[in-house]
């Protein structure tokens, strides 16, 4: 079984790339994926900054072009072509693909290294995943390691101390543009996760005269009320626009909410003061358009980068203690594997050796005349050489998964062994291994 892990992120491609990949139900995708031979399971993870498919595979070449080809035809729906893919996407296997789930989750590749929400977004999609059957024994594990080795940093380092999201870093943004935010009015629009923390942060910036616009007024109100701030439906957006200073949209949505026209009427009623912008939404909520005009400073995921490499050199040390722990937790799911990898090569070995040892005794049987006593004394004998014989290999199978070498051993038990060889003796067995287990 191998790992294969293809995906694109904001380390490779532009929000107006990544947006057309974002997923709300994987679901569907999920089911599509795991109906074909070439692949077992599956984990899609679709969040503001990276979209990337994890699967198990027996058919390591057929599974790469099958999530390639599906990356381009159901993911983005005519969207994207393979063309402007070429470039972005990244591919992962076996040891890399395992560690860079594990960097994921502990928000060690994450825009604002060390934020929170990532951790919560790998839970739920797998969630997800696990309710649809669409991850089982490999990939089951294997998240359940990424979410431990997650928290393994957050508590064994100090990569979490004060710990910033991309919304806190939005806010940090406003908070260099303006000398102060006291007098300001604030106008968060979308009342989700990452709205929940940027209004925190607004507050904590000073920024008292709060607003909050969503699809679902009572969600909305329920937010507003922790902070203090007014709740609205978006049919108010227009006169919210006109008292805002500093605008923050995080809602889901395919069209832009903040189109030029909408935001042009706005800074007309506002005699064309400042506009602070920052669209934390993927797909972008606000039309690239309204950068260009007058008066507005718009600031997408994108532009936030540079605000968060600053953020990554202060966390430069704890992420090498990061990295430490994920290695560990890399080195022993590389165990587990190699384990696993072993159990059928072992069955098969011992099969063939049965194989052999009934075949060997039915010979000489037909040659010795022997009672009932002699011939369960000789069953037993020969079962006894053969399992001797096979201790020592077995053994060294079973505890190499736990090495470094455990692929190698497992590599050497075949050819030594002649396990692939058909014609070999015991060969007979591989038609039905299970009838050659020792009674």
């Amino acid at each position: 079984m191998r790992l294969l892990l293809v995906g694109l992120s904001h380390h490779t491609a532009q929000v107006d790339l990544r947006e057309r990949f974002a997923v709300d139900d994987p679901e569907p995708l999920l089911d599509k994926l795991v109906a074909g031979d070439e692949v077992e399971e599956a984990f899609l993870l679709s969040t503001c900054n990276r979209t990337e498919l994890l699967v198990v595979t027996r058919q390591l070449e057929a599974a790469r072009h099958r999530l390639h080809s599906f990356f381009t035809r159901e993911m983005a729906a005519g969207r994207a072509d393979a063309a402007e893919l070429e470039d972005v996407l990244y591919e992962h296997t076996d040891s890399e693909a395992m560690r860079h789930l594990f960097r994921v989750a502990a928000s060690l590749d994450s825009m604002v290294v060390g934020e929170p929400q990532i951790l919560g977004q790998v839970k739920d999609a797998y969630r997800v995943a696990a309710a649809c059957g669409a991850t089982r024994v490999v990939l089951g594990r294997l998240l359940d390691r990424s979410l431990a080795t997650a928290k393994r940093v957050r508590s064994e380092t100090r990569i979490a101390e004060r710990p910033v999201s991309v919304a806190r870093v939005a806010v940090d943004l406003a908070g260099q543009i303006f000398e102060s935010l006291e007098g300001k009015r604030g106008l968060l629009i979308g009342a989700g996760d990452m709205g929940a923390i940027a209004l925190e942060a607004l507050h904590a910036q000073g920024l008292q005269e709060l607003d909050v616009a969503n699809r679902t007024p009572q969600r909305g109100a329920e937010l507003a009320e922790r902070f203090g701030a007014r709740a609205h439906g978006l049919d108010r957006l227009p006169e919210l626009l006109r008292a805002a200073d500093v605008v923050l949209l995080s809602v889901g949505g395919a069209a832009p909410l903040l189109t030029p026209e909408l935001v042009a009427e706005a800074m007309r009623g506002r005699g064309h003061r400042p506009m602070f912008v920052i669209d934390i939404g993927v797909p972008r909520n606000a039309d690239p358009a309204v950068n260009e005009m007058q008066g507005i400073y718009l600031y997408d995921l994108d532009d936030l980068d540079a605000v968060a490499a600053s953020n990554v050199e202060q966390r430069r040390r704890e992420m090498d203690l990061a990295e430490v722990i994920i290695h560990e937790e890399q080195q022993r799911f590389d165990g587990w594997m190699a384990a696993l990898r072993a159990v059928p090569t072992i069955k098969h070995l011992r099969a063939r050796a049965e194989a052999v040892r009934r075949a060997e005794l039915l010979r000489a049987g037909r040659k010795l005349e022997l009672n009932d006593e002699q011939r369960e004394g000789v069953e037993a004998l020969t079962r006894a050489i053969v399992n001797k014989l096979l201790h020592a290999p077995v053994s060294r199978l079973r505890a190499g998964g736990e090495e470094e070498a455990g692929l190698a051993y497992l590599e050497a038990a075949r050819v030594l062994f002649a396990l692939d060889d058909s014609d070999a003796p015991g060969a007979e067995a591989d038609d039905d291994p299970d009838a050659y287990k020792p009674e």
